[in-house]
């Protein structure tokens, strides 16, 4: 990773369990593929080359003197162990990609990348704790001292296993993280490529020669339990009944403004009616939230500022809904060509969906939204579809979106379908 970058808040996870190191043997091992044939580049793709980029010599994969670029594999990995060799030369940047979205660009922020540096070289002093070998970069800092001597190879192990971040390097510990640890919000906002569930493994060269060899991976199983919270993440919907959710203030009461100018009184008699409403028209069945389309929205019972949430969603042939974050408009779920996930009521800034990520109608789609601030970032079908934007208040143009509120599943007449809410808060 190039080493000119701003300082952001370096946090260090909690450390995990996970198993002893095996066979450093480049065949043999249970499990694992080679990613690299020792002879061509084949299933490998270089975006943004400059200079020679990479090449192969005597089974060694190399970045060569003055190139780079980004050198990502063709198929995308989710959970994960990657082995590898690695020689530096005095003062050699590289970077390993991993869950990196196929592109040129730094993969230290649109996916994740753990560091390769020559640590002994004397610029290399004053560099911040997380820029330093091993270290996820500028966000987990390494422990130090395990790179073996300049111009002998190196073995290292980067296991990613859901949130769980791994290195090993020639044997020792010396990153164990917890994605799920990192809850400042300026640092997630920064590096939106922490919340991806997959993408490409690969070499970030920046100009220096830096040699590979004996790489190779084995895939981890991914299980998931419907309306089950991954590890950090509360379940706002149970999977049976309608505990925790409340039906939506008739218009125009549905304005959190006019809503919070209500006495308790007023609200009370007026949330009744609103849940009544919810009662006749939303519906647990199969594990699913199930709308008949024919009510108003639903709403959480609690309201929250910032946060990361997951919410799986299908809707019919030219079905229309959305997330409300904060009690503001939206999220978009759309069948239209623009896709799903764009900010659609905003009027200043983007509105539309970086690309379209949706499955066919019918289908279950994921998004998994972080709010921070004014600040959102969205995924969708893990496609990263809007990036840091901010999110308008539709409710009162002069002022920011409101620093709490209720989320809401938001209905334009057609039936609904949703499960696996969950939702970790942020401070």
């Amino acid at each position: 990773m190039r080493l000119n970058l701003p300082s952001i808040l370096i946090l260090v996870a909690a450390a995990v369990a996970w198993p002893a190191l095996s066979s450093w043997a480049a065949e043999g091992e249970e499990g694992f593929t080679s990613l690299f044939n020792g002879k061509t580049l084949d299933g490998w793709t270089l975006f943004a080359k400059h200079g020679e980029g990479y090449g192969v010599k005597d089974g060694v994969l190399f970045c060569a003197k003055g190139g780079g670029g980004n050198l990502l594999t063709d198929k995308e990995f989710s959970n994960f162990i990657l082995r590898f060799e690695f020689k530096l030369e005095p003062a050699a940047n590289n970077g390993i990609a991993i869950r990196a979205p196929a592109a040129g660009g730094s993969a230290a922020y649109a996916g994740t990348e753990i560091q390769v540096l020559e640590d002994t070289a004397p610029q290399y002093a004053s560099l911040r704790p997380a820029q330093y070998h091993g270290s996820i970069y500028d966000v987990v800092p390494a422990k130090r001292g395990a790179q073996k001597p300049i111009g002998e190879w190196n073995e290292e192990e980067i296991s990613a296993n859901g949130r769980v971040i791994q290195v090993v390097l020639n044997g020792q510990t010396i990153v164990s993280a917890d994605l799920n640890t990192i809850t400042d919000g300026p640092t997630l906002l920064k590096h939106p490529g922490l919340l991806r569930e997959r993408g490409r493994i690969g070499f970030l060269g920046h100009n220096d020669f830096v040699e590979f060899r004996n790489i190779r991976v084995k895939e981890l199983p991914a299980t998931e339990n419907d309306n089950t919270p991954p590890a950090g993440f509360t379940a706002l919907f149970n999977g049976r009944d309608m505990a925790g959710w409340k039906g939506l203030l008739a218009s125009p009461y549905d304005n959190p403004i006019k809503r919070a100018a209500l006495s308790a009184d007023e609200r009370a008699v007026k949330q009744k009616e609103a849940d009544d409403n919810m009662r006749a028209h939303w519906k647990v069945e199969n594990g699913e939230i199930v709308f008949d389309g024919k009510g108003r929205s639903l709403c959480t019972l609690k309201d929250y500022g910032n946060f990361e949430m997951y919410v799986d969603w299908k809707i019919p042939p030219k079905g229309d809904s959305g997330i409300y974050l904060r009690g503001s408009p939206q999220v978009q779920i759309w069948d239209r060509a623009v896709g799903s996930g764009g900010l659609y009521n905003n009027k200043t800034n983007a509105d539309n969906p970086l690309k379209v990520a949706d499955k066919p109608v019918g289908e279950w789609n994921r998004f998994r939204i972080l709010m921070v601030g004014e600040k959102v970032h969205v995924f969708l079908n893990g496609e990263l579809v809007v990036q840091n934007t901010t999110l308008e208040n539709y409710w009162d143009r002069k002022q920011p979106i409101f620093p709490t509120g209720q989320i809401e599943l938001q209905n334009h007449g057609d039936h609904l379908w949703f499960k696996n809410i969950y939702l970790r808060e942020l401070p």
